[in-house]
């Protein structure tokens, strides 16, 4: 039979213990705070379980009678009611740690947006890349077509349709750059991937087999159409050799560090970037021969150059200057020339059917035309990597011994136009660098 009502505990205030009967008190401490307590006996042994402060809202003598009767079914299935609550609360305690630990990783996928897994790739690989310019590169791409689009969105919700709001308005009339920007964020999101940001179950929505392919046209065959239509072959455009002789002897008249470049450039058919940042330490003079170092290389292999003695004569007539290390410096104190120094001399020229990465083409097509040197040679002076897996497995040479006669061979017929005194003198262009 129950001692206790709702009025009876509300208006009890003298401190002891009140019993509700079946082990549940009331328990009233000097200060006059109200407790509730459920006495039991478990196996011989005598314990007391405190059910909480009372509480005419939250924690009535309804609620201490039903924590009792939880209590009481326990014992019944032998089970302590005390330990049963102390299990209770470490699951609870393990529970509220695995949510918080689950908040907590949901907080960090959504501040991985595409802007952070980015930043984060461009600076872990830019130690690997070969210039400055390729991370500017990969910045400024991302900045005008991605950024605007998915920038902010967490790399874990970017979808394939997200993807395309970057690359539709693109796709047709820039499509070699679509194509480089699908690429550059494919990376990213695989990054991100391996790093967690982004679940591998879901995929990414970049990729082009089997997914982007759906929507766009191939690159190649876009940019094909494109020059069917403008008359072109997509290549850069390049000088016939024929013209070439005719070419080198209005070169040489010409004053600065660029004509001579330039000239430089076409008897050694070089990339213009190997040719920009080329260094003395790189030329030996007794061998005849420039080493280009891998970190400038398109194939990230060092390159060796035969240098005919027409190329010889050029560097050692070259003028060097005690601030700069380049073979070729541009008009800033210690700095290289400018990438667009060798284009300004076709400019000057009056020369708009060429480029100068073309010369390599002529070089090429002279060689096959009108030597009997085998085309696999020219390959290797072009620094064109071997295309057959197998023969490149075993074709660890460079045949450097077997193209110095065709350089000078090049060389010779590149000159074959220049008067004697018709080179321009050094003191004439020293004195224009020095302005």
């Amino acid at each position: 039979m129950a001692n206790l009502s709702a009025i009876k505990v509300e208006k009890l205030n003298e401190p002891g213990k009140y019993s509700d009967g079946d082990g549940l008190f009331l328990v009233i401490s000097q200060s006059g705070r109200k407790r509730w307590e459920f006495r039991y006996q478990l196996n011989k042994v005598r314990r007391t379980q405190g059910l909480g402060a009372y509480d005419k809202k939250s924690n009535t003598l309804a609620d201490a009678r039903k924590k009792a009767n939880d209590s009481r079914l326990l014992i019944l299935d032998g089970i302590d009611p005390i330990d049963h609550a102390k299990l209770a609360g470490e699951k609870r305690q393990e529970l509220n740690s695995a949510l918080e630990v689950e908040r907590e990783r949901a907080e960090e996928l959504n501040q991985a947006t595409f802007l952070r897994c980015a930043n984060e790739y461009i600076e872990k690989k830019s130690a690997e890349w070969k210039n400055a310019k390729h991370k500017q590169q990969w910045q400024n791409t991302l900045e005008t077509y991605v950024y605007p689009h998915i920038g902010s969105l967490p790399v874990k919700d970017i979808a394939v349709y997200d993807v395309r709001k970057c690359l539709d308005p693109i796709w047709l009339s820039k499509t070699e750059t679509a194509s480089r920007v699908r690429q550059r964020i494919e990376v990213v999101i695989s990054s991100a991937i391996a790093n967690g940001w982004r679940d591998p179950a879901i995929g990414n929505p970049a990729m082009w087999k089997g997914l982007l392919e759906n929507f766009y046209p191939r690159p190649e065959k876009v940019k094909k159409k494109r020059y069917i239509e403008e008359g072109t072959d997509g290549h850069f455009k390049a000088m016939p050799y024929d013209e070439l002789p005719a070419f080198m002897a209005e070169l040489v008249k010409l004053n600065g560090f660029a004509p001579l470049a330039l000239r430089f450039l076409i008897l050694t058919a070089p990339r213009t970037t190997e040719l920009r940042l080329a260094e003395w330490p790189e030329i030996d003079f007794d061998k005849k021969i420039w080493t280009v170092p891998e970190g400038r290389m398109k194939a990230g292999k060092r390159h060796r150059i035969a240098l005919s003695d027409a190329a010889i004569e050029l560097l050692e007539n070259v003028p060097r200057l005690s601030d700069s290390n380049y073979i070729f410096p541009g008009w800033k104190r210690g700095k290289p020339m400018s990438e667009n120094g060798l284009s300004s001399v076709l400019k000057k020229m009056k020369i708009t059917h060429a480029t100068v990465h073309g010369f390599r083409s002529s070089f090429r097509d002279y060689i096959g035309e009108e030597t009997g040197y085998p085309d696999r040679l020219a390959e290797y002076a072009l620094a064109h990597q071997l295309t057959d897996e197998a023969e490149r497995a075993y074709a660890r040479g460079d045949k450097l011994k077997k193209r110095f006669d065709m350089m000078n061979t090049w060389s010779a017929y590149c000159d074959s136009k220049l008067q004697k005194g018709s080179v321009t003198p050094f003191a004439r262009r020293q004195k224009v660098v020095n302005k």
